[in-house]
């Protein structure tokens, strides 16, 4: 879209509303000299265009149709290959029980803990998909041993309430060894969640909000209350599907925020208030935060360049995702040949978050790294003779779970191949062939640059 066009916009809304052009920009985007800019030629994001219209709908109460071609065109999909890691709850805790994906990307994530620099008056973590919670668990045990004495302010984001009462169970334990936190909990989108605040006046409107102060000193106790949210959960966190993407949204916003009632006093400033929040984070997690097969520029625009804004000075965020080229992608092309979920690198991912972010970015290193530092490797954890021998059926299955589940193939897919033998089979011989069963994943990191 040209500048003339969303100029034009801009001014006829300003006109109408009898506001500055300065004031516009100071309300929409925090720019008062944002149509100044404009009226330069500066180029401005995806994400400040959509911020701007978003102010326009909501101040405008009769509306102002936006300039021909300038409407946000989602990501097409067909909802039912549309596959998230929570609608197979079977598949999905088979391969987390079963592989070590989880203690190793932990184990990556606290080596960059050496590279961050907290300031007061607290060490600021999001997880942008907590998942069951195993990985932020270790994460935090590593934290906590490097900054044992520091607060902590650690939120996460997770749109299934199946994976957040995982994650809730596992609060306890860290509340009790580390008890200067505040856990938050959301399932608001990307763009929003760092932030703890709804895009929209209707979301923000309708958005839940609820702080629990935890009474006791034991883990036990801690516990007992957190098991009460499960009526709130219930009613509260719930998600559809939405008509125009196929993608999982948010019903209603929620924020939880869980801390120890007995430091209330010392964590007074780290606590977030409704309208009130700062991202600010010295370490975003975003491990697999998007499906294998959404495009580059869904990637960049709705994950990683939200995430890269809510870095601190001296924050870190690191991403991983699938590499492929391993036994487990050999499995899948044996069954379905040429299938190859895997087609986004790092190098090109960082790419087009570089440009997405555009000026924004100025301050960011994007560090792709060398494959040997990048990539690493996981297994599926077998006995040597459950591989070396007979390879049983529960064997062979849980091997074939691992990597359809890694493969993201949608489950209209699976259904077809129920009845075929090959599947396990195919795995069998990939079993013998390597001795084992393994996958790779790679990972990559945008930090901004320290004050």
């Amino acid at each position: 879209m040209k500048n003339d066009q969303l100029l034009a916009q801009i001014t006829e809304f300003c006109r109408r509303s009898d506001m500055a052009e300065s004031t516009f920009g100071r309300r929409a985007v925090n720019d008062g000299k944002l149509v100044h800019r404009l009226r330069e030629g500066k180029r401005i994001t995806i994400d400040t265009l959509e911020r701007i219209q978003a102010y326009i709908a909501a101040s405008t109460p009769d509306g102002l149709p936006p300039p021909r071609g300038l409407e946000a065109v989602p990501e097409k999909r067909d909802p039912r290959g549309n596959f998230r890691f929570f609608e197979n709850r079977q598949k999905y805790l088979l391969f987390v029980h079963t592989c070590s994906e989880k203690r190793v990307i932990a184990e990556r994530v606290a080596l960059e803990l050496a590279s961050i620099h907290p300031r007061p008056p607290a060490l600021r973590v999001f997880d942008a998909g907590v998942g069951d919670g195993t990985v932020l668990a270790r994460v935090l045990r590593a934290m906590h041993g490097r900054f044992p004495h520091m607060p902590f302010y650690v939120a996460g984001k997770e749109l299934s309430v199946e994976d957040v009462r995982l994650t809730l169970d596992k609060i306890p334990d860290r509340l009790f060894e580390h008890p200067a936190t505040v856990f938050v909990l959301t399932n608001m989108n990307y763009a929003e969640a760092p932030w703890l605040a709804p895009a929209t006046p209707a979301a923000a409107a309708g958005m839940i909000w609820h702080e629990v102060a935890l009474r006791g000193a034991s883990s036990g106790e801690f516990e007992a209350q957190i098991a009460e949210l499960g009526p709130f959960l219930d009613q509260n966190w719930r998600a559809n599907v939405s008509p125009k993407s196929g993608m999982p949204i948010y019903e209603r916003p929620v924020a939880l925020v869980l801390y120890r009632e007995d430091h209330r006093f010392l964590l007074d400033s780290i606590i977030p208030r409704a309208g009130r929040t700062e991202a600010s984070f010295d370490l975003v997690i975003a491990s697999q935060p998007y499906r294998a097969k959404s495009s580059v520029n869904f990637r960049a625009k709705r994950i990683i360049a939200p995430l890269a804004r809510a870095l601190r000075a001296g924050g870190r965020l690191i991403g991983i995702h699938s590499y492929g080229h391993d036994p487990g992608l050999e499995i899948i092309q044996s069954v379905w040949p040429g299938e190859n979920p895997f087609t986004v690198s790092r190098h090109e991912l960082l790419r087009v978050v570089k440009y997405e972010l555009g000026s924004a970015g100025r301050d960011l290193n994007f560090n792709a790294y060398a494959d040997n530092r990048s990539i690493f490797r996981y297994d599926m954890e077998a006995l040597p003779n459950e591989v070396t021998g007979a390879i049983g059926t529960s064997t062979a299955f849980a091997a074939w779970n691992a990597a359809v589940y890694v493969a993201q193939i949608e489950d209209d897919r699976l259904a077809e191949m129920t009845e075929n033998s090959r599947t396990l089979e195919a795995t069998r011989e990939v079993l013998r062939k390597h001795n084992g069963l393994w996958f790779y994943d790679e990972s990559y990191v945008i930090s901004r640059r320290r004050d």
